[in-house]
């Protein structure tokens, strides 16, 4: 116990490899001894956009780089007629929930939950509900081009 009246007398200054059994000795977390300040709050509180029957909450604050959004579209779209855009980027989907109408170039698709898609934004392109109902999906967008990359490793045999 030498150390320990060392340490209370500032003749020895803590370092983790006394610390971390001191915790585990007497039960206590680590940043109670060490006076460490508490956490802030983790969740991210970002607003949502609403605009033309379409809701984008950013899931990403840093600019720059991708850009990932969960998106809402309301199902009352399903009867106009697409009016396809262009802009610089590269976006990625995935459909959460609902059936998503893609107007890309001259194709037409039709997107079902647990389906993805990925294009060049300056396809001209357009999206809906494909059946009048609300259709959720996640985006991925790079402004510079930036691609989304998916690694997968086959399944042991």
């Amino acid at each position: 116990m030498s150390t320990l009246s060392r340490l209370e007398s500032g003749q020895r200054r803590p370092n983790l490899e006394i610390l971390l059994p001191l915790a585990r000795l007497y039960g206590v977390p680590l940043d109670d001894l060490v006076g460490a300040p508490p956490t802030g709050d983790p969740r991210i509180h970002l607003r949502p956009i609403t605009h033309g029957g379409m809701t984008a909450v950013p899931l990403t604050r840093r600019p720059g780089g991708l850009q990932a959004f969960k998106m809402v579209l309301a199902g009352d779209a399903r009867g106009s007629e697409p009016d396809p855009r262009v802009h610089e980027g590269y976006e990625w989907l995935y459909i959460l929930n609902g059936r998503l109408r893609l107007v890309l170039g001259d194709n037409d698709f039709e997107l079902r939950a647990g389906e993805a898609a990925e294009f060049d934004t300056r396809t001209p392109h357009w999206f809906a509900s494909a059946d009048g109902k609300p259709v959720e999906f996640i985006s991925l967008f790079g402004q510079q081009g930036e691609r989304m990359h998916v690694r997968a490793r086959p399944k042991p045999a």
